[in-house]
């Protein structure tokens, strides 16, 4: 890893991550490299890390991003990640003020910025798809769409809506939407059987058609105050009939504002905040 490496590191609404820019050095990202970074002891600190922007041959307007875990592994897509990664390129020259069109694993996102210095920012999510075999999820047959289904847990069966939106999702209405609960049901959740990609699970409370709750436990990387996977929460008290076409989602670490297109696509606007720019030290190893 070269000594003048260049981090970047952006919070959105509570959620932070570190962008690395290989267009500037040489970048090999291993799973050692990542948690290293990301250890908030040892290392940065972050929920993940943005590595782009990269070619994408087919695609050759799109900035390719992939998108790092705090336990090295490597995550589809991210709500978060894609509004900050977008801030960046704007901030590094890459993006147009208007707007980008940003390439994932999950699938390409296109980005407007709402704020002339990107600090507003609108992202395209896509199309929901609650098919099992789409998640994935093996617990019914992979044709059937996985709406207020039955999963079983050690402390016993609860009821859940599952949807991928390029990468996979549990949402799930308990009794008690709180941290505890969050920390506690997603730690089962994210590494059942039944999910063989793992999930991001959201314990979601209605408060009304125009306005919900979450608490959210995010695949590798745990308890979080904010997360694009607001999202899929919306999308799936959307598809249950519990909301209207927009959607106020609060989190612990702030709102977005969700909105479904008359195309079934999902509208996520959000803040970006930049934290800081520097260079790893010379002396620091993973």
């Amino acid at each position: 890893m070269p000594n003048d490496l260049a981090i970047y590191k952006f919070q959105a609404l509570g959620s932070d991550y570190l962008v690395l820019d290989p267009t500037q050095a040489a970048i090999e990202m291993t799973p050692r490299f990542a948690q290293a970074l990301c250890d908030r002891r040892k290392g940065i600190g972050s929920d993940g890390i943005l590595l782009g922007p990269l070619p994408v041959p087919e695609d050759p307007e799109a900035f390719g991003l992939r998108i790092f875990n705090p336990d090295g592994t490597e995550a589809e897509k991210s709500g978060d990640g894609l509004r900050i990664f977008a801030r960046f390129l704007l901030g590094a020259g890459h993006a147009k003020p208007t707007g980008c069109r940003i390439h994932t694993e999950g699938g390409t996102a296109d980005v407007k910025f709402l704020a002339e210095d990107g600090s507003l920012v609108q992202v395209d999510m896509g199309k929901p798809s609650f098919r099992a075999g789409d998640i994935p999820f093996t617990g019914i047959a992979a044709h059937l769409e996985v709406l207020e289904t039955p999963l079983f847990t050690p402390t016993g069966p609860i009821t859940i809506t599952a949807l991928s939106l390029g990468n996979p999702h549990c949402v799930l209405f308990p009794g008690e939407v709180s941290p505890a609960n969050a920390k506690r049901l997603g730690a089962q959740i994210e590494k059942h059987p039944e999910f063989p990609e793992r999930v991001n699970v959201q314990l979601v409370e209605v408060i009304s058609r125009k306005r919900i709750r979450l608490e959210i436990w995010e695949r590798g990387a745990g308890y979080t105050p904010a997360s694009g996977s607001s999202c899929a929460a919306a999308a799936a008290c959307h598809r249950l009939g519990l909301v209207d076409e927009k959607v106020n989602v609060e989190m612990p670490g702030g709102t977005l504002d969700i909105e479904f297109t008359p195309e079934g696509h999902i509208l996520m606007t959000g803040p970006v905040q930049p934290v800081f720019q520097g260079f790893l030290h010379p002396d620091w190893k993973p």
